[in-house]
């Protein structure tokens, strides 16, 4: 776990190394001052004169300065090597992310992967800049002054050997009682994030059905939950001051009562007045030391599971990657399923897909239709290879798609996805998401040949308009076209159509329809839809049940020989076609 982190560091390398040096510096300055104190103390009980007295005074207000100015320089190395870690552990979770496959984003939720990368990012940055200077400063002084007290008192310091064990233990047992409760708290967050991001989402349906105070117990029950958590392990943690401050005063009042009465009765000869000051200083100092200690104890067992869930994104390997030696140029559009079943997960029972075999020509427009569940989007999910087939294979252009080099074939295979979505910025920006070099009139030719130009015009700033994020400010059916477009963009050998009609009105995706076979004749089309009217005129229409196909013919053909077709044709004419534009 800590060489994957540790990789992210980089750059910030030589002040992450720097830091724990000016730390050193620093300490070993603040532990000398006590001990320059004891023997100006002494040397006025022994009646030096002013000239001894100015020459502590320099000694002590250079080592002062010294150890200000490595701190302060310690602190600006530390700063800037924990939050560029930070940066770059975000910017390296990204991009893991941004590899990932459909399967392996299917093992986290959105929401879990918005806490890793802000939660538990800040709860390692936090760890790693106490790591470096207060974990090193902490013990550091600890030490020091534990060896100058016992330089310094003698007998009297004999006391840490008693406190600094028992500490010790009860530090252990704290960390052990509260480290299960973080493990469970953060995976709690997950579900709160998760609650947020949903009801945001679904905020028009909340707010239709009056849901508000529903959704408002709902998180509140969440947080609650969240907080009596962290309440708990925060208790647990607490503990651990006042253990800690009872064994170090009971040291510092140890010292003050035996060291006084050797004072006296040994009259300065055996523990002198400065010496008694330094150990009191050292006290002071193990009791500050102890508490860094116990701070960067607390830190890390807080983000121990944060760094875990962190790891566990970067480790996280795709599960489709391109071959070696992979093609780099498809032939054509033509597609080709050979005996193909495919299940989402290998711990599944059932097959999504079942004995496929489809072949289909290139420049063909083909028509999938099927209930709900049948596995329409499974099946074109296939060709861009956004899942790999569990048995047989998926051919484009000739070849295996595995064989293919991923850029090239996803470039070459658009889709346009049921849920698709626009993202903040202006009509042109998002249009450059399928192709990043193209010109205004390419943009305007793929806008009329969608049918979204029309409504492009309307707007006051047309091809600048701004689109806000999930392009909440357009229509359903004005969104859906958008996105036709931006496919068309890519120039694709293969355009497919996930139910990408179903909320512009009929005259529209017949429009749609009509500019794809005058305007990109070669490119192979596949259109899934609910409605009949959106395939009947395709050259073929594959009918899916139940992960199968049921049947393939022309609209003619399976009107007449195929009964779920005919259902669905019959049905959607009686009670006509009621989607219209949203």
């Amino acid at each position: 776990m800590l060489k994957t982190l540790a990789r992210s560091i980089r750059e910030y390398k030589k002040t992450a190394i720097l830091t724990p040096i000016l730390v050193v510096v620093e300490v070993v300055l603040e532990c000398i001052i006590p001990f320059i104190i004891a023997n100006l103390v002494n040397e006025m009980q022994a009646g030096c004169g002013m000239d001894v007295i100015v020459n502590y005074g320099i000694q002590l207000v250079v080592m002062a300065i010294l150890s200000l100015v490595f701190g302060v320089a310690a602190g600006n190395t530390c700063a800037t090597a924990s939050t560029g870690f930070a940066k770059n552990l975000r910017k390296d979770m990204f991009y893991r992310i941004q590899d990932y496959s459909f399967e392996n984003i299917d093992k986290f939720s959105v929401s879990s992967l918005v806490t890793r990368m802000t939660t538990d990012v800040v709860n390692v940055q936090m760890s790693f800049m106490m790591i470096i200077r207060i974990a090193i400063r902490g013990p550091l002084m600890l030490i020091f002054s534990f060896v100058m007290g016992f330089a310094m008192g003698g007998r009297l310091a004999m006391i840490f050997l008693v406190t600094i064990p028992l500490l010790t233990i009860a530090l252990v047992l704290i960390i052990r009682a509260a480290t299960p409760i973080f493990r469970r708290v953060f995976r709690k967050y997950d579900a709160l994030n998760d609650s947020v991001q949903e009801n945001v989402q679904a905020m028009r349906v909340v707010k239709s059905y009056v849901r508000e105070n529903y959704e408002k117990k709902k998180f509140a029950g969440a947080a609650e939950d969240v907080c009596k958590d962290f309440t708990k392990a925060e208790r647990i943690m607490a503990l651990n001051n006042p253990v800690m401050q009872i064994c170090v005063y009971a040291g510092m009042a140890f010292v003050l009562s035996f060291g006084s009465y050797l004072v006296i009765t040994s009259q300065g000869m055996e523990v002198a007045v400065g010496q008694m000051s330094a150990i009191l200083t050292y006290s002071f100092q193990i009791l500050m030391s102890l508490m860094m200690v116990s701070m960067v104890f607390v830190m890390i067992t807080m983000s121990m599971e944060s760094a875990e869930r962190i790891v566990e994104v970067l480790s996280e390997e795709s599960t489709l990657t391109s071959p070696e030696n992979a093609l780099t140029e498809i032939k054509d559009g033509s597609i080709d399923f050979d005996n193909v079943s495919f299940k989402y997960s290998k711990k599944a029972e059932r097959m999504a897909l079942s004995d496929v075999d489809l072949h289909i020509k290139s420049g063909e427009v083909i028509g999938v239709l099927g209930g709900t569940g049948s596995s329409k989007s499974t099946l074109v999910q296939l060709i861009p290879r956004l899942y790999d087939v569990t048995e047989g294979c998926v051919k484009v252009g000739g070849q295996d798609v595995r064989r293919y080099d991923l850029d090239v074939l996803r470039s070459s295979v658009a889709v346009v996805l049921q849920k698709n979505v626009l993202f903040s910025g202006t009509i042109k920006d998002n249009l450059r998401w399928g192709n990043p070099d193209a010109t205004d009139e390419e943009m305007l030719e793929a806008c009329k040949l969608a049918q979204a130009d029309e409504f492009i015009q309307q707007f006051p700033n047309k091809y600048d308009t701004w689109i806000e994020q999930g392009g909440a400010n357009v229509s359903g059916g004005q969104k859906q076209r958008l996105c036709i477009a931006r496919a068309l963009l890519k120039k694709p050998k293969v355009l497919i159509l996930d139910d990408s009609t179903s909320a512009v009105d009929t005259r529209t995706d017949a429009l749609i329809r009509q500019g794809f076979r005058e305007f990109i004749p070669e490119t192979t089309k596949i259109i899934i839809a609910q409605r009949v009217a959106s395939v009947e005129d395709a050259d073929r229409i594959i009918v899916m049940e139940g992960g199968r196909i049921a049947a393939i013919g022309s609209h003619e053909e399976l009107i007449k020989t195929n009964e779920i077709y005919r259902e669905i044709y019959t049905t959607q004419n009686k009670g006509g076609d009621k989607n219209g534009e949203e």
